[in-house]
């Protein structure tokens, strides 16, 4: 009998990379437990409390003992506030006893929808750069990568033609983020038409990644199942971690057409249990209410506010380009002007100045010039840490 190596990952791992999110976060954690005044623009997570009303509710659920199993689905008094609330912002209709699914976060949600749908041999339209799980995924549902370069002279709007062209027989879906993690950009409301168009021509899935939904700066927000013809082939996903600063409670939730949340929740059954029920309860008491919405509005005009700033330090810095935000919180700056890659500019930057960033290149092979920088952190953070960085730039010259 061969001699077995028992220390071997499965062959599709030889395929999954690990995220560079997490690599630099390690690091700047490591370097804080050390001692040292580091400033993390790393993380894509708020740096604001969960709002009052929230918190109370969720402590009265737990007293209440809503501490066993709720329903797989979610529980029904969550997923009614989820149909109401995308109802209100999408003006689109879900069952929520048949089309809403609560996950253990946005990541269990991008789990269960990819890897349910994509089967060996499907191609995937990916738009570069992008959130790191959508790639990985695909490679570990047997799928083909169709990766589509955004080009900063075309602000990483999405080229529609160039997507028409890339479409074969083996197309299964698309993937989109919108507003876009790590770029910033929201994507204008007539290229969305058009790839909605471009979905019911080919008949194809759209996976539309919508957790920053609420985080838009110029325009108003447009989801993918607001087109015609697409609420049937839509699968959104979205969650409470960025708007309402609820990373650490792990909510989210798919909303899809009942036909594909019939094998969406056979995957989902032996993933998850349940969410924890009393923070679905907790939730569910209190998402709605006037108090809570007024902390998400001032959270909202925060992050315009440090936006602003965060623009107007980078413009101090002539070898740094970028393209305008609209959304979410981030910005993607060109370093191609220092001379150094942005793997190079981020790790100098962090071993230099203390400030933490992440490496475009662990973004989309074609971004190794570009670092991301989040500005969900304080204004004093984003004061100190661009004039960290306009220090190290004249060091280099």
């Amino acid at each position: 009998m061969k001699k077995r190596d028992i220390f071997a990952g499965a062959e599709r791992m030889d395929s999954t990379s690990s995220s560079l999110i997490r690599v630099m976060l390690d690091k700047v954690r490591t370097m804080k437990d050390a001692g040292k005044t580091v400033i993390p623009l790393v993380a894509g997570e708020p740096d604001f409390n969960t709002p009052e009303p929230i918190k109370k509710a969720t402590i009265a659920a737990l007293e209440a003992n809503f501490t066993h199993y709720g329903s797989n689905r979610g529980m029904p008094e969550l997923r009614e506030k989820i149909s109401k609330i995308l109802e209100r912002d999408m003006e689109v209709h879900y069952d929520p006893a048949t089309e809403i699914l609560v996950t253990c976060g946005g990541a269990e949600a991008i789990n269960n929808a990819l890897l349910s749908t994509i089967s060996p041999g499907d191609e995937v339209i990916i738009f570069s750069p992008a959130f790191v799980s959508y790639e990985n995924l695909v490679h570990l549902a047997g799928g083909t990568v169709v990766s589509l370069p955004l080009k900063e002279e075309n602000g990483f709007q999405i080229d529609l033609a160039e997507t028409e062209a890339n479409i074969t027989d083996r197309t299964r879906m698309i993937i989109l983020n919108n507003p876009c993690n790590p770029t910033g950009v929201a994507y204008h409301r007539e290229i969305l038409e058009g790839l909605a168009k471009l979905a019911c021509k080919y008949d194809l899935l759209v996976f539309s990644d919508e957790i920053y939904d609420r985080l838009t700066y110029d325009e108003p927000f447009c989801s993918m199942a607001s087109f015609p013809g697409m609420r049937e082939r839509a699968l959104i996903m979205c969650g409470f971690s960025k708007t309402y600063a609820m990373t650490g409670w792990r909510l989210g939730y798919l909303a899809v057409d009942k036909r594909h949340m019939n094998y969406i929740l056979k995957f989902h059954q032996y993933s998850s249990t349940c969410c924890p029920t009393f923070l679905q309860i907790g939730l569910a008491n209190s998402v709605d209410l006037p108090e809570t919405e007024t902390a998400v509005q001032e959270m909202q005009k925060k992050f315009k506010e440090r936006r602003k700033l965060i623009m107007e330090q980078l413009d101090k810095i002539p070898q740094i380009h970028y393209v305008r935000p609209s959304g979410a919180f981030y910005v993607f700056i060109d370093v191609s002007d220092t001379g150094f890659s942005g793997q190079e500019f981020s790790e100098r930057l962090l071993k230099e100045k203390l400030v933490g960033t992440v490496p475009g290149i662990g973004l989309g092979k074609e971004c190794g010039n570009f670092v991301r920088l989040s500005y969900a952190t304080s204004n004093e953070n984003i004061l100190e840490a661009t004039d960290r960085m306009a220090n190290f730039v004249k060091s280099l010259a």
